[in-house]
């Protein structure tokens, strides 16, 4: 079973979107520092079937359901940052309660806050238009690019795994 099938390298990465895709610390506190106001927009929650991509790194069945999360972080009122995250269901009566309850607040002041949560390296992956994580993450944006650029990582917690995913709009771009 191959464990992570998005590589830990893109070469074709702009330079523009590098400081953001290899930034190791919390996204939020990166956009925090570059906006006047900072907020999380929730668009769905709760138990879903997940890729199988997905489901090989969290060490589940394919085709699984797994309790899912999705956002997007906003800088100055425009969406920057389109964010995913899923955990075995059964981990949310245990090392991930958290995340069911998170609502509005942004995932990062879970992860970069608990002094037990470790992360794993990033990966990365230039998502196509038929990407199911594109075509979420593009809903928002008025024309659509060739590509938007991704990484995820493993957090785990108590060996549960919480894997991550963030999809970077060409908004994010404007934020000096």
């Amino acid at each position: 079973m191959k464990r992570h099938d998005w590589p830990r390298f893109l070469p074709q990465l702009p330079a523009g979107f590098a400081p953001w895709m290899h930034d190791h610390g919390s996204l939020t506190r990166h956009i925090q520092q570059r906006c006047k106001q900072f907020s999380v927009v929730p668009v769905r929650h709760g138990l879903a079937r997940i890729a199988y991509d997905e489901s090989s790194v969290l060490g589940l069945t394919a085709r699984s359901h797994a309790y899912s999360r999705e956002v997007y972080l906003h800088a100055d009122g425009l969406p920057v940052v389109f964010a995913h995250s899923t955990c075995a269901a059964e981990h949310l009566s245990g090392a991930w309660q958290a995340m069911s309850g998170l609502g509005n607040r942004s995932l990062g002041s879970l992860l970069f806050t608990h002094p037990l949560v470790r992360r794993q390296p990033l990966h990365y992956l230039a998502l196509r238009p038929h990407h199911p994580l594109y075509q979420r993450a593009a809903t928002v944006l008025s024309t659509t690019p060739t590509v938007l650029y991704a990484r995820r990582s493993l957090f785990h917690l108590h060996g549960a795994p919480l894997l991550v995913t963030e999809v970077f709009l060409p908004r994010i771009l404007a934020l000096k």
